[in-house]
């Protein structure tokens, strides 16, 4: 007989030599799948490098893509950590770009250094108030905030697309669905040319490794996680920590949102993220919950979309065929996980009876 059993704790060395090996596997399984549709492994590869990487507007692109993937996987970090699973930030952040709007057409007139601040408060409220609704559900009736961040993220499309087609569209489109483009003044400037948004998506990163690693927020968060028995008995009030690291959860979700909105879009609109909500939880589990290892990830992740992008146009590789690719890393990376944790041992038959 075979029996599941837990592995004990091993050191740091093997449980990334497992992690690496999964990688590779995967890059194996992706080759032998796209010759077995025809196509040749190391062109598909080559080109994914050439699409996300070899040309500055290329790079630019892929980074754009980075900056609201990677402070969307902070975002839902603080949350997986204690064990709240935040399934919503696709919602959070239309929310956060609504909050962004609503700032941007109320003070057009306002100068830039007062406006843009404005703008991110008003997204990190947004996005951080849609998610203390699960959160408050939790608390005082045990509600599953899985489905109710779920369900959430509909909720908040449809109103988007509610301002879009309704009270909001632009009577200046010719009946066409869109919202107006914000003023000049609301746009995050480029630096390097790349919008100012990659620095924030560092600062945060930075900022959150500070909060869980050195101070009291991030210890309680992790106790949090681990038993809130544990926490009570601590003497830590569950419901303040709790609605405070979700509040810090959905709002750098919302500020994806805002940087979304203002510096890629110069609008609002119901297809803003492009699923990157729904990507952001896959890169947040694959970096371990760790804010450096989220950027790197979310990095590597961004150029697979851009990449993928890039062979429709040079290879006529159907964009289907990207996501497969995708599909299949993160199969293995995620299995990896179960022989760090468990192994498998062969039992004799006399001693599985005991």
């Amino acid at each position: 007989m075979i029996r599941i059993v837990t592995r004990p704790e091993g050191s740091a060395f093997r449980d990334t030599a497992l992690r690496l090996a999964a990688a590779a596997a995967a890059l194996l399984a992706a080759a032998v799948m796209m010759a077995a549709l025809g196509y040749n492994p190391l062109e598909v590869f080559a080109k994914i490098l050439q699409g996300s990487l070899a040309s500055a507007y290329r790079f630019r692109e892929t980074v754009n893509k980075a900056i609201p993937l990677t402070t969307l996987s902070l975002g839902i970090a603080v949350a997986f950590r204690m064990k709240f699973w935040n399934i919503g930030a696709e919602g959070q952040f239309y929310l956060g770009a609504f909050g962004a709007s609503l700032a941007a057409f109320a003070f057009p007139g306002m100068p830039p250094f007062f406006l843009l601040p404005l703008m991110f408060l008003a997204g990190f409220l947004m996005g951080g108030l849609w998610a203390l609704m699960p959160a408050f559900l939790r608390s005082r009736f045990e509600a599953s905030e899985t489905l109710v961040t779920l369900m959430l993220n509909y909720v908040a499309i449809k109103w988007i697309s509610y301002l879009q087609y309704g009270p909001w569209k632009d009577p200046q489109a010719n009946g066409f669905p869109k919202i107006a483009n914000f003023s000049a003044n609301a746009v995050i400037p480029k630096v390097f040319g790349i919008h100012a948004g990659w620095l924030v998506a560092l600062a945060a990163a930075a900022l959150l490794y500070v909060v869980l690693k050195k101070t009291k927020l991030g210890y309680e968060i992790d106790v949090l996680g681990e038993s809130a028995t544990t926490a009570r008995y601590a003497g830590m009030s569950v419901t303040r920590v709790t609605l405070t690291a979700v509040l810090l959860s959905g709002g750098l979700c919302g500020i994806a949102g805002m940087m979304q909105a203002s510096a890629i879009e110069h609008s609002l609109s119901d297809q803003l993220s492009g699923g990157l909500g729904f990507t952001a939880v896959i890169t947040t589990w694959l970096a371990r919950l760790s804010p450096p290892v989220i950027v790197a990830v979310s990095f590597l992740f961004s150029m697979l979309i851009q990449g993928g992008s890039f062979l429709q146009s040079a290879m006529k590789i159907p964009a289907s065929v990207a996501s497969i690719l995708q599909g299949i890393i993160i199969f293995f990376v995620l299995g990896s996980e179960f022989f760090v944790r468990y192994r498998f041992v062969r039992v004799r038959p006399g001693e599985a009876k005991k």
